[in-house]
């Protein structure tokens, strides 16, 4: 998954703290085993040495090579019974005296083969989702937060429905896109109207359900992307703004708030097509919110953007009065 390169470290740095923990912890349980019973520490001895003896035999050449190494096994396994016994009389779990790791799925490592281990996953996860907090206020943004109240009823003409009807269907769709993520029927959303109605509250909505489902979320303004991807062109010794590309390109969401707020320019407009393409090409998801509706991105872009943009994405309209002017009047 995508995550950013800052999010992997602080993910690690946290996997090897509890490492460190975990290993403290079974050091501590074996000191309370040998004080409470002195004999498990013999026994525990005995069964460290049998265990080269073990292996050595199996590496010995030699007739008797297979009737020393049954004999060793059968050592091995008399002393395992005595000490789980013995642990068992004591009250402590069979494996108190064993090096068990944290994750037996990696033995530790966080990954397994070149897949990263699901014990680290997680933390990657748990770091995207603070990383998104940082950016989104997500304490507050839930879908169960989203107030229809402060869309009026009245039908507007233009759109033959209500806000409230219009948002109600909105939502829906949203809420829908961010449970359903990775079957829902439509992979790529674009939330288009005026300003103050909602579009990044969903877009943080969306984030927020689909990071902690596990899946890797890149949520950026399309100011900023553009300026990375400049930056990755223009500076090419800056590592940071190529990884910052790649998880825009290669991340399994990439939420894009407010296109059309940027300067334009034929790199811009290239940047964007680069964007667009290459995450459909690559079956990757996306969701882009802007002030801009279809008329106004085939003016401000290319008509190969516009036809990629109407033939892949699901278009829903916002529209109604101000939501953060209709608060400041209620407040």
């Amino acid at each position: 998954m995508a995550y950013s390169e800052a999010a992997v470290t602080r993910a690690q740095q946290r996997r090897e703290g509890q490492i460190k923990a975990h290993r403290q912890q079974r050091e501590a349980l074996r000191r309370e085993v040998f004080d409470k019973l002195p004999q498990a520490r013999e026994l525990d001895r005995q069964l460290r040495q049998t265990a080269p003896k073990v292996l050595a035999a199996a590496l010995r050449q030699g007739l008797d090579q297979q009737a020393a190494l049954a004999a060793l096994r059968r050592e091995n396994l008399a002393l395992q019974d005595q000490l789980a016994a013995l642990l068992d009389q004591g009250g402590f779990p069979h494996d108190a005296l064993e090096d068990t790791p944290l994750c037996p799925l990696c033995n530790d490592r966080g990954w397994r083969g070149s897949a990263m281990c699901s014990c680290l996953e997680e933390l990657c996860r748990q770091e995207q989702i603070q990383e998104l907090s940082s950016l989104l206020n997500l304490g507050e943004q839930t879908f169960e937060n989203f107030r229809l109240d402060y869309y009026d009823r009245q039908v507007w003409p233009d759109f033959q429905r209500s806000p409230r009807e219009n948002m109600e269907f909105v939502l829906s769709n949203c809420r829908s896109y961010a449970e359903l993520f990775g079957s829902y029927p439509y992979k790529n959303l674009f939330l288009y109207g005026n300003p103050g109605l909602g579009k990044t509250f969903l877009s943080a909505c969306i984030a927020r359900v689909v990071a902690q489902g596990g899946h890797s979320v890149v949520y950026d303004t399309a100011s900023n992307l553009f300026a990375r991807f400049e930056a990755r062109k223009f500076s090419r010794d800056d590592d940071a703004a190529g990884e910052d590309v790649r998880r825009y390109l290669n991340c399994e969401l990439l939420i894009l708030d407010d296109l059309g707020s940027e300067f334009s320019s034929p790199f811009i407009q290239a940047a964007l097509y680069e964007v667009v393409n290459t995450r459909l090409a690559q079956g990757q998801r996306t969701v882009i919110s802007s002030n801009l509706n279809m008329p106004a991105i085939r003016q401000r872009y290319t008509p190969q953007l516009a036809s990629r943009l109407e033939g892949e994405y699901l278009f829903l309209p916002f529209f109604g009065q101000d939501i953060r002017l209709l608060k400041k009047g209620r407040g």
